[in-house]
Parts: structure tokens; C-alpha cells; sequence
């Protein structure tokens, strides 16, 4: 694998170079195994009979610290995540256990039974039970202000970058207002370790033993303590993956079931349990369209402008739900140009 013009690559292959035989590293096998949103990456290589997986984090921009920390934490809850085989935390470098080859994106999109589908995903609603069960010592707390903060991303890339709209001031108020509900309502939840991105981009498919219990977890770096609605609504509404309704309230009431048979603190009435993860998915997608505007306008990273009317239509559904909303709708229409039908009389 040619270092020509990377001399991060150049420093992982003699950092490898450094590393016991008794490894049975092949550095000349060392490939790309995926990036994400971030600076990290992450390569595969051969070690004898197995294969292991180097994180390059390269600092100040990243900081390999709260992976490794967050990483004790779930593994010391019974967790599938990967064992850490050597680290260099200065340069930002890690070498980890391998947890398989397909995220749960990626056997989604090549295509699965609905009886595969549904195991791989009560084992991940399982997994969410067990992480929630997790000690939370030294996370950052996702409080008020930070939930608030998150959500000013909407105007900011999505309506005034993405969309190129100013907004008015009784729109804006009006938006304001909702903000203050979402933001009020989802850190009054009990906190519990809350992973961020608990989706199937970074669910592993471990469906070899030699890789462990399904699924292997990944990309928990940025966990924080908060609300315990988060992890579901990131789960039944996946950015990359669309999830009809039905199906999200199927996988809500078991979570929900699993949740209350663990002592777990989710309210005992299913309507107001579903109203809490619902303002939380909606919470989540307003960010998230945020974000996605964000990565392709101001990171390069066009890909993202994929996943946006999935997002949208998440939000949608939420919004056109609870009266609170209604000016999230009316704006959402003018933005995708939708003709407004209210305040006709035939």
C-alpha cells in the first residue's frame, strides 16, 4: 500500500514496524477498512490465522482517550466492542481486535429475510438494554444546554446555508420556542450512557464466534450521559436506512418490554414512553440535518445530501404529530417547496 503523499500511513506502517512478532503482523497487507464523519480511519491487516484492524486518530485533531475510556465502560458491561491489542496514544494510534467485515448497513443493503433482519435486531436491542446498564463515570453530561446548542445547527447549515433561507422573526421565535420544548422534555429523562450513533453503520454482524456475541459495537467515542430515549431513536430512525413506521414501533414496544424486565427507568405506559423517544428522533434528525448540511457545504463531503429526504422525512413524521410543531411543518414546507393548503374554504 503505497505512503506516497500520507505521511500519517507512513507513520502507522513504523509505528507496526515497532510491534512484538508475537503478533504476527503482515503490515504489507494493511488496506483500508473504512472512514468516517471525522479524521479517523481505519485499516485492516493479516496477523497469522486472523485479521486486525489499526485506528489511525491523528492528533490535536482527534483524541484516542475517551474511545479507550468509553470502550472499558462497555466492555465492563458485558458489551462486544474491540479489545485494545497495543496503543500509542500520543501519535493517536490503536491496534484492535477485528469484530468482522459487514456493518448492518452493509447486509442490510445486500440484502437480508425479514427472520435476518429481525434477529440481528433483537440482538442489537438487547445490546442497547445492556449498554444502558453501563457505569457512566466521567462522561460528559448531554444536558440542557447541550441539547439546545445541537439543535441551532438547523438554521444555521440546514435552512440558511442548505436552503438559503433567512427566516423572519415570528418563524424564528416560533422555532425557538419548539427548540425550548425538545431540549426541555429530553433532558428531563432519566441519564444513562447514551453512545450518539447507535445505528446500523456501526453495528457489527458477528455472526462467527470467533468475533463474538452480535453485535459488535463501534464508533462510541462521543458517548455522553443522557437521556435514555436517544440510542432507540437513533436505531428505529437510521439515517442511512429507512424504517417504516410499523417497524419502528415494533422494535420500540420490545425494547421497551426488554427495557422494564431490566429495572430499567422508562416510564410504565407505552403512550407516554413512545411520545419521549419520538420527541428525541425529532430532536435528533432537526441536528442531524444540521450536520449533514454542514459536512457537505463547509467539509466537501457531498455523500451525505444522499440521506437528507430520509432525515426529512423522519422529522415529518414527528412534527406532523403534536400541534407544538406546526411551525417546524409550515417551515419544512416552504423549504421543500411544498403548496400550502391551509386557510381555504370551498
Amino acid at each position: 500500500m503505497s505512503t506516497d503523499h500520507d505521511p500519517r500511513l507512513t507513520q502507522v506502517h513504523a509505528w507496526l514496524d515497532t510491534l512484538p512478532a508475537s503478533l504476527g503482523l503482515a503490515p504489507d497487507t494493511l488496506r483500508p477498512a473504512s472512514s468516517d464523519a471525522s479524521f479517523r480511519r481505519y485499516f485492516r491487516l493479516a496477523a497469522g490465522t486472523r485479521t486486525l484492524i489499526v485506528m489511525d486518530a491523528p492528533p490535536p485533531h482527534e483524541d484516542v482517550g475517551p474511545f479507550l475510556h468509553v470502550g472499558n465502560l462497555l466492555r465492563q458491561a458485558g458489551l462486544n466492542v474491540p479489545q485494545v491489542l497495543a496503543q500509542d496514544p500520543a501519535r493517536g494510534l490503536l491496534l484492535l481486535s477485528d469484530l468482522g467485515h459487514d456493518t448492518y448497513y452493509q447486509r442490510i443493503q445486500d440484502g437480508l429475510s425479514d427472520a435476518q433482519l429481525q434477529t440481528l435486531y433483537r440482538d442489537a436491542l438487547a445490546a442497547l438494554v445492556s449498554m444502558q446498564q453501563a457505569r457512566t463515570d466521567g462522561l460528559p453530561t448531554y444536558d440542557r444546554a447541550r441539547l439546545a446548542a445541537e439543535l441551532d445547527l438547523f438554521p444555521e447549515w440546514y435552512v440558511a446555508r442548505h436552503h438559503g433561507v433567512q427566516l423572519d422573526d415570528k418563524t424564528a421565535a416560533a422555532l425557538q420556542h419548539i427548540f425550548g420544548l425538545l431540549s426541555g422534555a429530553n433532558s428531563a429523562q432519566h441519564p444513562v450512557l447514551v453512545h450518539r450513533d447507535f445505528h446500523s453503520p456501526n453495528l457489527m454482524v458477528c455472526d462467527d464466534p470467533a468475533y463474538g456475541p452480535n453485535p459488535g459495537i463501534l464508533d462510541f467515542q462521543d458517548a455522553l450521559a443522557g437521556p435514555i430515549t436517544y440510542d432507540l431513536a437513533s436505531l428505529v430512525t437510521d439515517a442511512r436506512t429507512t424504517w417504516e413506521e410499523p417497524q419502528q414501533l415494533d422494535w420500540a414496544v420490545r425494547y421497551w418490554e426488554m427495557a422494564r424486565a431490566a429495572g430499567l427507568p422508562v416510564d410504565s405506559d407505552f403512550a407516554v414512553f413512545h411520545q419521549a423517544y419520538e420527541w428525541m428522533s425529532l430532536q435528533r434528525n432537526l441536528r442531524i440535518l444540521g450536520v449533514f448540511a454542514r459536512l457537505h457545504h463547509r467539509d466537501g463531503k457531498p455523500a451525505y445530501l444522499a440521506h437528507m429526504p430520509r432525515v426529512n422525512g423522519y422529522v415529518r413524521q414527528v412534527a406532523q404529530r403534536y400541534g407544538a410543531f406546526t411551525p417546524l411543518l409550515r417551515l419544512l414546507d416552504k423549504l421543500d417547496k411544498l403548496e400550502v393548503r391551509a386557510g381555504y374554504t370551498f
